[in-house]
């Protein structure tokens, strides 16, 4: 299961290049150069995965001298990251660290800050109240924040197998995230895109732009999805089946039978996939 999770966060890529907002993105580039004078950059990525997010910055940007850490729970991840990082351009140094969120702020925590803190496809894993005023306090005033892909409640899977069946398997799924509990800690809400908003303004976050970064995937040409993002599509089917199969309020032979109706549409390159999300690029209120 760990190497079909890798697998999705590889096919994940492709996805998220194209959700990513653009206008938050440019806004980013924007700012970064008057940050970046002072070298080296320093940036910190958390809930890295396999390193996705600093391959993107190093073909993106043009961003030197970048001293980069990130981390990641999974050991896994970090390993694979590490293999895929082998070669990065002169000025960058990237260090990787397979560690707990919490732990490793608890460590770093009045010792040490970032210019950048970066936040992918992970705010909404964790419970942002509690998250975020530990994580502002490794940045420093002006420090600035990059959070994407942040989940925002509406999941849409076309066509329509039942519209009454449909709608209930994804409000229940939603609550799946609401209720989500890691080690005995909440850790998720499914509307954390449109939460932000008073979640940063609580932690004297200031907001330079903002916008959707929805995930929009679809067979093309050939009626083929693009790179494998079949695989993406089928890794989301099953993560849908894993949260509620045994849910008391869906008769289990029909949602089997709904779940691999929706693999078969995959298959027949059918299935038009949709999740709604907000980016945010901003700054922590402060005295340099």
């Amino acid at each position: 299961m760990e190497d079909e999770f890798v697998r999705y966060l590889a096919a994940k890529k492709t996805v998220d290049d194209r959700a990513l907002n653009k206008d938050v993105w440019q806004k980013l580039v924007e700012i970064v150069p008057q940050m970046e004078a002072k070298r080296p950059f320093r940036i910190l990525e958390v809930g890295a995965g396999i390193g996705t997010m600093v391959e993107r910055l190093i073909t993106w940007s043009d961003w030197q001298h970048v001293d980069y850490h990130a981390i990641d729970a999974m050991p896994q991840n970090i390993q694979v990251a590490r293999q895929r990082l082998k070669s990065l351009p002169p000025g960058w140094r990237v260090q990787m660290e397979a560690i707990d969120l919490y732990d490793f702020i608890a460590r770093e925590q009045g010792k040490q800050t970032w210019a950048l803190l970066i936040a992918h496809a992970f705010l909404d894993l964790v419970d942002v109240s509690t998250a975020l005023p530990r994580l502002f306090s490794l940045l420093p005033p002006k420090g600035l924040f990059y959070f994407t892909i942040n989940f925002d409640g509406e999941t849409i899977l076309e066509p329509v197998i039942d519209a009454s069946f449909d709608k209930l398997v994804m409000t229940l799924y939603h609550q799946t995230m609401d209720e989500r509990l890691v080690n005995g800690r909440p850790s998720g809400d499914s509307h954390t895109g449109r939460h932000l908003f008073a979640h940063l303004q609580a932690v004297g976050g200031d907001i330079l732009a903002a916008g959707s970064s929805d995930w929009v995937v679809f067979a093309g040409e050939n009626g083929r999805y693009p790179a494998d993002e079949a695989w993406f599509l089928h890794f989301i089917i099953h993560t849908i089946h894993q949260a509620l199969k045994n849910h008391p309020q869906l008769e289990p032979a029909r949602f089997e039978q709904w779940i691999a109706r929706r693999h078969a549409q995959i298959k027949q390159g059918e299935l038009v996939y949709i999740a709604h999300q907000l980016d945010f690029v901003g700054y922590k209120q402060g005295k340099k």
